[in-house]
């Protein structure tokens, strides 16, 4: 199922479908991380980045980012809405895990109305007991 979801920064309408497309609420799932809870898996983790850039949410990305590929700053396009998320695979990410792999393709629209999908291979590492986004090969 696809989800649109406004300008980033907009806010999200309590009850509003969750924009990782886990069925649930975004107060529900995302938001709780958003929040500032440890993601407890590298796909929740990896989730609730991608409904950050659904809402516009630039400083949970930045907090979720390890430190080695950080960048300083980052600036979210207001002309971009992300419409949907499909996890392809994962590999470890679990608890008791150090690293894991998610593999996910993500669908938005410019700001003309032009589709666009990407593919990533998304590595994360656990630090200080947390889930932290290392980098990812786009395809």
């Amino acid at each position: 199922m696809t989800h649109a979801f406004g300008t980033p920064g907009a806010a999200v309408a309590p009850g509003a479908a969750c924009p990782c497309g886990s069925g649930a609420t975004y107060a529900g799932c995302c938001r709780v991380f958003h929040d500032g809870r440890p993601a407890p898996t590298a796909e929740a983790l990896m989730r609730s980045r991608y409904s950050a850039f659904a809402v516009g949410d630039a400083q949970h990305l930045l907090r979720t980012w390890h430190p080695r590929t950080r960048p300083e700053g980052l600036t979210l396009d207001p002309g971009h809405r992300w419409i949907g998320l499909e996890v392809l695979g994962t590999q470890d990410g679990l608890d008791g895990d150090e690293t894991g792999v998610v593999v996910y393709r993500a669908t938005s629209l410019d700001a003309s109305g032009a589709r666009h999908e990407m593919t990533e291979t998304s590595r994360f590492a656990r630090r200080g007991g947390r889930w932290v986004y290392v980098d990812g090969d786009v395809s």
